[in-house]
């Protein structure tokens, strides 16, 4: 029986735990989407509300709390500055776990967590990506192109 025992231990002691869950809402802050175990996701979940409420509130106090869960003073910008203000009217809920399939290694289960309303941010990261990805390409063939015409043909013996 589980009674009276609340939280996710995750095989990890107390230190590490902490640690993982620290970086892990500090990514998904400065990220808007990672993906991990479903056991990580939910039990950063909770972690990641109560920054955005944090957040919300918008005060000094806030703001020091923040800087001392939050591993980087670029989270903590970003958090009262663009995640926040996206929830203004919303009382909870900020946050999607999408299960993807399953881990190569251990077969443990996937899932990406990602705040709600990001899809246009992702949306534009993607096309960013997507752009980069063929200019290299087209980078890439004109050198061919260029080795090719440098190289004179060779003649058959």
């Amino acid at each position: 029986m589980r009674h009276r025992n609340a939280g996710f231990k995750l095989g990890r002691n107390t230190s590490h735990r902490r640690a993982l869950l620290r970086n892990l809402v500090t990514s998904i802050i400065v990220e808007d989407r990672v993906e991990t175990t479903i056991a990580k996701a939910k039990a950063v979940r909770p972690l990641v509300e109560k920054m955005i409420t944090l957040g919300k509130k918008g005060d000094l106090h806030s703001r020091r709390q923040a800087l001392s869960f939050l591993t980087t003073d670029k989270a903590v910008t970003r958090l009262f500055e663009t995640v926040s203000p996206r929830y203004g009217d919303r009382n909870g809920g900020y946050l999607r776990i999408v299960r993807t399939g399953f881990q190569q290694g251990d077969g443990a289960e996937k899932a990406f967590i990602e705040l709600l309303g990001a899809e246009k941010q992702l949306e534009v990261k993607r096309q960013k990506r997507e752009d980069l990805k063929t200019k290299k390409r087209a980078e890439l063939e004109k050198q061919l192109e260029e080795q090719k015409k440098e190289e004179p043909p060779a003649e058959a013996a």
